[in-house]
């Protein structure tokens, strides 16, 4: 099936796309943090394992922008998921100054940072999922697109999961700061369990304002997009 019926027409209109400023802009910042954390952590293999995400994604996102833009609002979502990600790998999850902060406050036993993490996971993930799968127009329905979009959210952070896994097995016990578990035999459960907690949140409180930037990206038809959710 034809994926790009929208991004066709979104591809002429994004030569004028009035946000890209911000976007490279982003994209700029993004690479001056990612060099003055790489720069400044004390494990520069932990610091490349946490922020290779971002290695991956960004560039895409660049390379792609033309003909298929993303709403401002998936944008924006990736931009922070990135900065969490970036603050875990210059400290290492169970060293972030962020999470002794949530530590206090919230009375945990451990960093909960890593948690943080994973709830961006199943966020960021979740709405990226939706845009696909509502751009490409299969016509689902907004129940099964919601439950198709957790779905792919918990593939996607059972898959890292399995990675964390498989570094654990290559790596032995440098592979600790990387795994963030601080002693907690559950912390693959519960760290799953973060996951779908955010692809849920994304669901249920973020379905309405991502269907209108939707239909407010370039080249999109208010109609067409409100006919597919």
């Amino acid at each position: 099936m034809d994926l790009s019926p929208l991004s066709r027409d979104a591809s002429a209109a994004s030569r004028t796309d009035p946000r890209t400023p911000w976007l490279v802009a982003g994209g700029l910042l993004l690479l001056c943090i990612m060099i003055a954390t790489c720069w400044q952590t004390a494990d520069r293999l932990t610091w490349f394992l946490e922020t290779f995400p971002v290695m991956v994604v960004v560039p895409l996102l660049v390379a792609t922008h033309r003909r298929y833009p993303l709403t401002t609002m998936l944008y924006a979502l990736i931009f922070v998921h990135a900065l969490v990600l970036i603050h875990g790998g210059l400290y290492t999850y169970a060293k972030a100054p962020l999470g002794f902060f949530m530590e206090h406050w919230l009375g945990t036993s451990r960093n909960p940072y890593d948690k943080v993490g994973h709830f961006f996971q199943g966020l960021v993930p979740a709405l990226a999922a939706r845009e696909i799968l509502v751009r490409a127009r299969y016509g689902l329905g907004p129940r099964m697109l919601a439950f198709l979009c957790v779905c792919i959210v918990m593939a996607v952070s059972a898959c890292y999961e399995l990675v964390e896994w498989g570094v654990a097995e290559a790596s032995g016990q440098a592979a600790d700061a990387f795994l963030g578990t601080q002693g907690d035999p559950w912390d693959t459960q519960s760290d799953m369990a973060f996951a779908l907690i955010g692809g849920l949140c994304a669901m249920l409180f973020l379905r309405q304002l991502h269907d209108r930037q939707l239909a407010q990206l370039p080249g999109a038809c208010p109609e067409r997009v409100a006919s597919e959710v």
